[in-house]
Order: structure tokens, then sequence, then C-alpha cells
């Protein structure tokens, strides 16, 4: 699906440019440990930005409704996940740090339906 492939660019730039905010931006505002947690954010938005653009190649050779949905989980979960990271990083509101686990289930759920519709490629 080319939607996977243009949002798989616009994470891919994002990550780089969050990744280099945080780097250059908020060093020294915010906590080391709250930096951290930035980065981690950014490494999971990359890694899922990474497998949302395989995705979108995969659609071309294979139609299947797991790889379709594994894509869409790739998007939500680097928003619940990695989104909610951001926020709480630079607000230090515990509350948003709640919302990460289900940013991870999602992944994981992506995850197995993505490895689902590779064992029917391969």
């Amino acid at each position: 699906m080319k939607a996977f492939l243009v949002i798989g660019a616009v994470n891919g730039f994002l990550a780089v440019a969050l990744g280099a905010f945080g780097a250059h931006g908020l060093e020294g505002k915010i906590s080391d440990q709250a930096l951290k947690t930035w980065e981690k954010a950014v490494h999971y938005q990359m890694f899922h930005t990474v497998s949302l653009l395989i995705t979108g190649v995969a659609l071309f050779k294979l139609q299947s409704s797991a790889l379709l949905w594994a894509g869409w989980l790739f998007i939500l979960g680097i928003i619940l996940f990695s989104g909610s990271l951001y926020l709480y990083s630079t607000t230090g509101v515990r509350s948003l740090a709640m919302i990460t686990p289900f940013g991870g289930i999602v992944f994981l759920i992506g995850w197995i339906l993505f490895g689902y519709a590779m064992m029917k490629l391969l």
C-alpha cells in the first residue's frame, strides 16, 4: 500500500528531526532521565518506521489482510508508544506514561500479524 510508504517516509523524517531536537534542543532543558525517555521514543519510532516501509513494499507482492492490519498497527503503535513518551518526557505528566504499554501491545500484535503474513509469503 502506497500510503504505508508515504507515512513511513514522513515518520522517518520525523524520527530524525525529533532525535536531533532531543539531542540539541532539549539537552539541559529536561532531566537526563527525561532525555533518555525521549531517545527511547525516537528509537522505537525509527524501528517501526522501517517495519512500516517493509510492510508497504511487501503489500505490492502479497495482498494480505494480516499485512494490512500489521501496517496500521505499526502506525498506531508509533502514535501511542512514541507519542506518549515524547509528551511524558517534555511535560512530566505521569499519566501520559500509562499510555505507553498500550502502544507496546499494539506493536506486538502488529509483529505477530506481520510474521503470519510472511509465513504465507515464503
